[in-house]
């Protein structure tokens, strides 16, 4: 099987690509720098175009568009400037899209399956405040995945949709609740059990239904 990650040098992404490593998987990691296989800046179209050219001819069977910011982490209300709402939604939506967009030849190839990172503070049902721009690129990137499960059926390819945890990396902080290997360990099961049965579907790391 071959596994494509985004954000892999660290957090839940370095965690993901460690175990499907250790399975034996063929794994391709992404970073915007040189700590991952591919230099892969997701919102940089000539560096999507490069990862396409450099993967063409190779099914992939599981891509996990992990890449993500928290930018407006702990702004009050009067701290959300236009470039911070530019720079959150170009690599929390627009570099998922761009991603599947670059990849589409190799997982149609493999009828593969794509797991897009969403959070549940994108979730209508939770709005306790705060957090403008993560809660609404989140919403987005859930919304672009609904979307992509539709478009992409035909081709054989699942989209699933996941809420990995509050989790105890650099974006989670070392108050949440749910470790690294926690998260990582229900999220390989997640993508296991994803199939054309159940794409569309927003889950929880450890299996639940999200509500929208």
């Amino acid at each position: 099987m071959h596994v494509v990650i985004t954000g892999a040098n660290r957090g839940i992404g370095q965690a993901l690509a460690d175990r499907y490593r250790a399975q034996g998987q063929d794994v391709t990691g992404t970073a915007r720098n040189t700590s991952a296989q591919v230099v892969l800046d997701v919102t940089d179209p000539a560096h999507q175009t490069a990862m396409a050219e450099g993967l063409a001819g190779r099914p992939v069977d599981l891509l996990i568009c992990n890449a993500g910011v928290y930018l407006d982490k702990g702004h009050g209300i009067d701290g959300y400037p236009a470039d911070m709402w530019a720079k959150s939604f170009a690599t929390n939506v627009t570099g998922v899209f761009l991603t599947v967009q670059a990849l589409l030849p190799n997982l149609k190839a493999a009828r593969g399956k794509v797991a897009i990172m969403s959070s549940q503070m994108a979730s209508h049902t939770r709005a306790p405040g705060g957090s403008y721009i993560y809660r609404a690129s989140k919403a987005a990137a859930l919304n672009l995945g609904r979307n992509l499960a539709t478009d992409l059926r035909e081709d054989g390819v699942a989209v699933g949709i996941y809420h990995p945890g509050w989790v105890q990396t650099d974006m989670g902080g070392a108050e949440a609740p749910i470790t690294v290997d926690q998260a990582a360990d229900g999220l390989v099961d997640r993508f296991e059990a994803l199939s054309l049965d159940n794409s569309g579907c927003f889950e929880t790391w450890d299996g639940q239904p999200h509500a929208y």
